[in-house]
C-alpha cells in the first residue's frame, strides 16, 4: 500500500482584532448608522467588545423588528467607512508569510460579513485560500474542519471554543477585549500578547509535531 501523504499544513486566523485592528472603521461605520437612523449608539463602547455576531450588537441599540433592517445598512455604510482606516495589527503580515514558509495554506474564519471580510483582506494586502464570514464559536470550529485547520488563531473566547470544536491548537494573542490570563483561563492552548511572536512559535509548534 503507498505511503499517504500528510495533510497540508492550514492555519486559520480570525480577522477583527487579530489580524487586522477594524475597530476605527467599525466606530465610524456605527457612528453613520447612528446619523442616519437618529438611534443612538455608543460606538466607543462597541468597539470594546468585537467578536460576538453583528445582530447580537445591533439588538442592544435597536428594537427587534428594526435590528435586520438596521444591520443589513450597517453592512452597506461598512464599504464607504471601514475600509480605509483599517490597518494590519503588529506582526499579521509576518505571521501569514510565517505559514506560507512552512507551504501552509491560509483560512480566514471571522464573524464578519464574508463580502466585507474578502474586501478587508485586499485592501490590507493579506492573500487568503479560504474566507468564510458570519461564524461564532462553534460554527467558526464548523468551517475550520471543513477547511483542515490544525491551528486557529485569534482573540476572543469564542475563539478558543471554536479551535477546540475543531480539535485544532488554539493560540491566542491578548490584542483584543481579553488579557493574557482570561485567555488562557478559557482554555487556550498558547497565548501570546500579538501576532510578532507567532512565526518563532509557528517553527517551534511544527519542530515538535
Amino acid at each position: 500500500m503507498p505511503a499517504t501523504s500528510p495533510a497540508p499544513l492550514t492555519v486559520g486566523f480570525d480577522l477583527d482584532m487579530t489580524l487586522l485592528d477594524t475597530r476605527p472603521g467599525i466606530r465610524a461605520t456605527y457612528q453613520a448608522l447612528s446619523a442616519e437612523t437618529g438611534t443612538y449608539v455608543d460606538a466607543d463602547l462597541v468597539v470594546t467588545r468585537l467578536g460576538p455576531p453583528l445582530l447580537d450588537e445591533i439588538r442592544n441599540w435597536f428594537p427587534a423588528e428594526e435590528a435586520e433592517r438596521a444591520a443589513n445598512r450597517y453592512r452597506e455604510l461598512y464599504r464607504d467607512h471601514a475600509f480605509a482606516p483599517t490597518v494590519p495589527l503588529p506582526g499579521a503580515l509576518a505571521a501569514v508569510e510565517a505559514v506560507r514558509a512552512h507551504g501552509g495554506r491560509i483560512a480566514v474564519i471571522t464573524g464578519k460579513y464574508e463580502p466585507n471580510a474578502r474586501l478587508h483582506l485586499e485592501h490590507a494586502g493579506i492573500a487568503a485560500d479560504a474566507v468564510v464570514g458570519d461564524l461564532w464559536a462553534e460554527t467558526k470550529g464548523e468551517a475550520l474542519r471543513a477547511n483542515g485547520a490544525s491551528i486557529y488563531v485569534g482573540d476572543h473566547l469564542g475563539d478558543i471554543v471554536g479551535a477546540r470544536s475543531a480539535a485544532a491548537v488554539a493560540v491566542a494573542v491578548a490584542t483584543g477585549p481579553y488579557g493574557a490570563d482570561e485567555l488562557r483561563e478559557a482554555g487556550a492552548d498558547v497565548v501570546l500578547a500579538d501576532l510578532t511572536g507567532f512565526p518563532e512559535w509557528l517553527d517551534r509548534h511544527l519542530a515538535s509535531v
